[in-house]
């Protein structure tokens, strides 16, 4: 199926909550001198502005990063979303508007040093299109093609470190077991990779089955945070929250994570509520 376009949901708040796990997983992983080839499944357009037909169409942003970017000064202080929140200025033509809000492509991207190296699938054939014409600083190559059969078939990397990032729209049922599938398959040629894994909290909760299979496949030092704007109710659709599971997840990330998603959990949430933890912690 590709039906899915991310604009319609650009700057919502599970992007927040998504883009600023990532962030803070890169600003670790910067620490060290050894090249990093970061790994993206799902590009998408890698930019999207805010006005554009498709992104104008639901808004969401007006509920995600908007009221984040309107508080940015009494926020500026804080421990790691200050600096995110600064980055995503720098990300704007004038980094005194928003007037566009960067997809994974730039979050991973923008930071690139020599060696590094940067790899964006996109199987949309229009998506790629729009990833294509943009200009990225450093060793960036755009594929069109399955971002879950290129993470496998591109493994190992000959860089000394490896970030993947996996972001599904989940739009079919299958994709739950497909993720778990691939990352337990990447698991076993790269031990040693970061990977990050985003799925969405649905009333239906699907997601379990992802996470079912990733414990059963027998994973260790895995590492969850779960945002969750509201109260799931049976009978309603639609996404409640955002998830995110961090794979070999760098030193000291959970309490930096924890300390930014609490002023997110309260401007963005109706009551607004962060949780996380680890599966094993070794």
């Amino acid at each position: 199926m590709l039906s899915y376009q991310h604009a319609y949901h650009a700057g919502n708040f599970a992007d927040v909550h998504k883009h600023l796990t990532l962030h803070g997983v890169i600003d670790h992983l910067l620490r060290k001198d050894s090249s990093i080839t970061y790994l993206d499944t799902h590009a998408g357009r890698g930019s999207y502005p805010l006005d554009a037909s498709e992104t104008s169409r639901l808004q969401e942003y007006r509920e995600g990063v908007i009221p984040l970017w309107r508080a940015r000064q009494g926020l500026a202080g804080e421990p790691l979303l200050g600096d995110w929140l600064a980055a995503l200025a720098r990300a704007q033509p004038d980094p005194s508007r928003l007037t566009h809000y960067p997809g994974s492509p730039w979050w991973m991207g923008h930071r690139l040093r020599r060696g590094d190296r940067q790899w964006l699938f996109e199987l949309h054939p229009g998506e790629h299109g729009h990833l294509a014409r943009l200009s990225f600083p450093g060793a960036v190559e755009r594929i069109h093609g399955d971002g879950l059969e290129g993470l496998l078939q591109r493994l190992p990397v000959k860089t000394p470190r490896l970030c993947a990032l996996i972001d599904p729209s989940y739009e079919r049922k299958a994709e739950y077991l497909e993720v778990a599938q691939t990352v337990l398959a990447a698991m076993r040629k790269a031990r040693h990779a970061v990977v990050l894994i985003w799925y969405p909290l649905l009333p239906a909760g699907r997601h379990r089955e992802l996470l079912e299979a990733l414990r059963d496949g027998g994973l260790r030092k895995v590492w969850y945070g779960e945002f969750s704007r509201r109260t799931p109710a049976h009978e309603e659709h639609g996404m409640y929250g955002s998830g995110m599971l961090v794979i070999n997840p760098p030193w000291g990330l959970d309490e930096r994570l924890a300390e930014a998603m609490a002023p997110v959990a309260e401007r963005l949430g109706s009551p607004g509520r962060y949780r996380s933890g680890w599966w094993v912690e070794e």
